[in-house]
């Protein structure tokens, strides 16, 4: 039977939250520095409260129920609703202080995230940043459904709803095992790709639409070529190591990921492929100027890091 006196703690709803998009107990623990216990007993409580099942779990996976999907909205906007009075009574400057919450894409953060997470700690000191990976279409959502703040994300990305506000263009490079004929080879042409075995990522990879609408427009079939394909840029290089095939990645990872010596790199004739990354915010929020001055933070660390040019 629902307690009409119960009211849900913030610290519940938060633990909620965590463990509905970690859907893993102890990472939502560590997320929150807590022990799992105790957040296994803040869920108790709050199901117990409300008179609901919310999370489903068993020895293999985490799941929200139906009636936790109703009110995850509801949960979220609580705790950014909470948040914002805490940061208002400290006296907060706008949406760069206090928590914020960031989508990255996974062929950027590796890359960016090392330059710019000291940089926005040096620009924003009461920033609190919180990093959110995940592919393309999911940021979208969490953007739209507030889970996030904003994403850096390649465009085109055609989403009802958002706004993308370009920041800079990286160039692409292809990975070659060492010593193959293209290792060093500067101002190749894309037509090269035909000869080649392409690792491509898994879908969802807005670098993998990129890599087979290059191979469109030259021309080259990619699809259906029945060779290695990884689930992350990381893997795709490994494989490249080891002789499996080539891989076009952005300019930014070229420096991380060509210090294993079976790694070389060939360069593409101008113009070269490539891509544009911009800051994606809520329409509501795109007006407001202390994100622009975030998208300028981005800017200023991927010109210093890999050499980017500012849009």
């Amino acid at each position: 039977m629902v307690d009409q006196r119960f009211v849900p703690s913030v610290m519940q709803l938060r633990v909620f939250l965590a463990v509905a998009e970690r859907l893993h107990f102890r990472s939502a623990a560590e997320e929150l520095g807590m022990s799992q216990p105790s957040l296994s007993q803040a869920l108790a409580t709050l199901e117990d409260g409300l008179g609901l099942h919310l999370v489903e779990r068993s020895t293999r996976s985490v799941l929200v129920t139906p009636a936790g999907q109703q009110l995850l909205p509801y949960a979220r906007a609580a705790v950014a609703a909470m948040d914002a009075v805490a940061d208002a009574a400290a006296g907060s400057g706008g949406p760069l202080v206090g928590q914020l919450r960031i989508g990255v894409i996974p062929t950027a953060a590796p890359y960016l995230l090392p330059g710019l997470l000291p940089a926005l700690a040096e620009r924003f000191p009461g920033l609190r940043p919180r990093v959110v990976e995940d592919q393309t279409a999911r940021l979208v959502d969490a953007l739209r459904s507030g889970a996030i703040d904003l994403a850096l994300m390649a465009v085109p990305t055609d989403a009802a709803g958002v706004v993308a506000i370009p920041l800079y263009t990286e160039r692409f490079a292809l990975l070659v095992p060492s010593g193959h004929d293209l290792d060093g080879v500067d101002g190749i042409s894309p037509e090269a790709l035909a000869d080649e075995p392409l690792l491509l990522l898994d879908e969802g990879h807005c670098l993998r639409e990129q890599t087979v609408e290059l191979c469109r427009r030259v021309s080259v079939p990619v699809l259906g070529r029945e060779e290695s394909r990884a689930a992350s840029l990381a893997t795709a290089v490994q494989c490249v190591a080891g002789g499996l095939g080539v891989t076009i990645v952005p300019e930014s990872a070229v420096g991380p990921e060509t210090r294993d010596p079976g790694i070389g790199v060939a360069t593409f004739a101008d113009p070269s492929p490539g891509r544009t990354m911009a800051l994606f915010l809520r329409t509501a929020a795109a007006a407001d100027d202390a994100y622009r001055e975030f998208g300028h933070v981005v800017t200023e660390v991927a010109a210093e890091v890999f050499g980017a040019r500012a849009v």
